[in-house]
């Protein structure tokens, strides 16, 4: 299996996409230059939850409903196993059956609280699909606190109902850039198939997952460029886009996004690429030497040769 960098671009309107828990649950912030913060654990979150959904057994997760430690989660993945296990202890063919269970340990890694037969401690698998934070492209302000009220008591009192704040921002167009490693997939027992199931898992899950505070977030592009190496990787994608105005958005109707270093980069590997996989949503304006469109639209013939859509 070899390399990829994935560029992933979503936006928030009226909505907290990922709340501080030591702030209130205010909408994470870099203050300093009014950017909008979302940690790779949330975005991991939202894939995991839509791999479960779909019938995939995940290992970060609650069991039957329940929340249990890592350790109840494995006695309870290997009641399935077929043959005797010494939980405290694998061997290497239970340790390959366990990593064909958990689709999110082949993505993004676990350290797992058993032992087996080659280590002497807890078991730590590095996840071959990995992402750092994201941020807005563009300054966003945070909508002014609404109090929100439960009508159930608290349990010590009845006093009608709970008080707490609602925070969310009015407009955050949020860019994400992540890494699939060749050598790393090969040590979690990552698949194409897994692959291609995560490239429609970035694209369905957040708005299939939208609880109250996260309804508004869409996904806007997805781009996974393929290389033929595991030992080539570009950078960070999102260094080459940017917006053509970064404050005062309201809405996705008035973003346009510019691609030519994005482009022209490409264009500088293109013998490293194999293929691009992409989904693009049609209400984002990409510009590309002053010209407006859709990235399949846009792209040099070199490039648009290797697109393939990834729904």
């Amino acid at each position: 299996m070899n390399n990829s960098d994935i560029l992933f671009l979503y936006d928030a309107k009226l909505t907290n996409p990922n709340g501080d828990i030591d702030e209130e649950n205010r909408p994470r912030m870099d203050y300093e230059r009014s950017l909008n913060l979302v940690s790779d654990v949330r975005l991991k979150r939202y894939i995991r939850d839509y791999l479960e959904q779909i019938g995939h057994e995940i290992f970060v997760g609650k069991v039957d409903g329940e929340t249990v430690n890592a350790t109840e989660r494995m006695k309870r993945l290997f009641e399935k196993y077929d043959g005797k296990v010494n939980i405290n202890k694998l061997s290497k063919e239970q340790q390959n059956w366990m990593l064909d269970q958990f689709i999110d340990v082949r993505m993004f890694g676990a350290t797992m609280p058993i032992k087996s037969e080659d280590k002497g401690s807890s078991m730590t698998f590095t996840g071959p699909i990995q992402f750092n934070w994201g941020y807005s492209l563009n300054k966003v302000t945070l909508v002014e606190s609404a109090s929100i009220t439960s009508h159930f008591g608290s349990d010590d009192k009845n006093d009608g109902g709970n008080i707490g704040k609602d925070y969310r921002v009015y407009y955050s167009f949020l860019a994400f850039h992540g890494v699939i490693s060749g050598h790393r997939a090969a040590h979690t027992r990552l698949t194409e198939e897994d692959i291609h199931l995560f490239d429609q898992a970035v694209v369905k899950a957040i708005p299939l997952s939208a609880t109250r505070s996260k309804v508004g977030q869409y996904p806007r592009l997805y781009v996974r460029v393929e290389y033929h190496s595991p030992e080539f990787i570009a950078g960070d994608l999102r260094d080459l886009v940017h917006l053509e105005e970064t404050e005062g958005l309201r809405s996705i109707s008035e973003v346009t996004l510019h691609v030519d270093a994005l482009v022209n980069k490409l264009l500088e590997v293109n013998g490293e690429i194999a293929r691009i996989h992409y989904w693009q949503d049609s209400n984002l304006t990409l510009n590309y030497e002053g010209q407006k469109g859709l990235l399949a639209d846009l792209l040099p013939s070199e490039l648009a040769d290797k697109l393939v859509s990834v729904l």
